[in-house]
């Protein structure tokens, strides 16, 4: 395999933009995994008594994930996310306004490898969501099994993070005076799977969970997709029913986690690495589907108001596929 090398006169700008993204990669793939070894290691060192202050502050603090976490503003707004918005770059399309006394639930697709576009649209101000939707603050949900982690959690926590469980999203979403958006990557760790270029079939025909959260809590849901964000990386072949397929499968119902295996460029080469390529994600955000409060809604009304999604969805995605250099005969595929 020829390797082409990136050019050593590349300006400052672009090598910020690099180390931007190097971070968030290395932050998504191991960095909870280095915080709970940092937190154990302690324990070995002088510095226990920093691990036994943090147990006891952990300890204390254990519940605030589900009750909406706790956001940092000037990690929000860092200069370090609007580099990695320059990297692809990525931008956030408003198509309707938003009520800021209600609350929301955005419906994200697709998941991607990453969900860059979900983590830089919704848990930094790079793309000015807030300027965008004024008077809306953002809540990503992510595995709960993250907010486990010492030390990771108050990192996760700082942009908008919270665990993707019923009692959380309750949390958010009954907040008083609303304002509230809390975005849920529908597809999920499976939809990852199936994230490469060119690839726009979506895992939603049999998620529904999402939509009688909304039923239940009597807001809003508003279809988002993400152009681009399938083109990122690309991904070993794992059609369904290979080995391969069936035991990344495998280990995601055990785990919690998918583990594609995919790959892009480096950081001083652009043949082969885990650095996404530069490629423009823009993030479009639908119009608010109206939901009537049931707290007990019937199968028969999560089915409609899920049917009712999808044709939205499907909608917006026709919309603006031209516009974003997606071919006319291209449609959603849904399983």
């Amino acid at each position: 395999m020829k390797i082409e090398f990136a050019p050593l006169s590349i300006p400052l700008q672009r090598r910020l933009q690099t180390a931007s993204v190097v971070q968030w990669v290395f932050s998504f793939l191991a960095l909870g995994q280095c915080c709970i070894l940092l937190f154990a290691g302690l324990f070995f060192t002088r510095f226990w008594v920093i691990g036994v202050l943090y147990a006891v502050w952990w300890a204390w603090d254990w519940d605030t994930p589900q009750k909406g976490g706790r956001r940092v503003h000037w990690i929000r707004n860092s200069v370090v996310w609007r580099y990695m918005r320059d990297y692809f770059p990525i931008t956030l399309v408003k198509t309707a306004e938003l009520d800021p006394t209600k609350n929301y639930i955005f419906g994200f697709h697709p998941h991607g490898v990453l969900v860059a576009g979900a983590f830089l649209n919704f848990c930094t101000e790079a793309t000015g969501f807030s300027k965008i939707f004024p008077g809306m603050t953002s809540h990503l949900m992510m595995l709960n099994l993250w907010f486990r982690a010492p030390f990771f959690r108050d990192y996760l926590m700082s942009g908008g993070l919270v665990p993707s469980d019923k009692e959380t999203a309750a949390s958010v979403l009954e907040k008083p005076g609303g304002g509230n958006v809390l975005t849920i990557a529908v597809g999920g760790a499976r939809e990852a799977l199936d994230a490469r270029p060119g690839a726009f079939t979506l895992l939603l025909a049999n998620r529904k969970g999402f939509v009688r959260l909304a039923i239940t809590h009597g807001v809003p849901l508003v279809p988002v997709f993400s152009f681009g964000e399938n083109e990122l990386f690309n991904q070993v072949e794992n059609p369904r029913g290979s080995w391969l397929r069936w035991t990344q499968e495998r280990l995601q119902k055990v785990m919690g986690i998918a583990l594609p295996l995919f790959h892009a460029r480096g950081v001083f080469q652009y043949s082969f690495g885990l650095l996404p390529y530069r490629r423009p994600i823009h993030t479009v955000v639908g119009k608010p589907i109206q939901v009537e409060k049931k707290h007990n809604p019937s199968q028969e009304e999560v089915d409609e108001l899920h049917k009712t999604y999808i044709e939205e969805l499907c909608k917006l995605f026709e919309e603006h596929k031209l516009k974003y250099h997606v071919p006319e005969d291209q449609h959603l595929s849904f399983v």
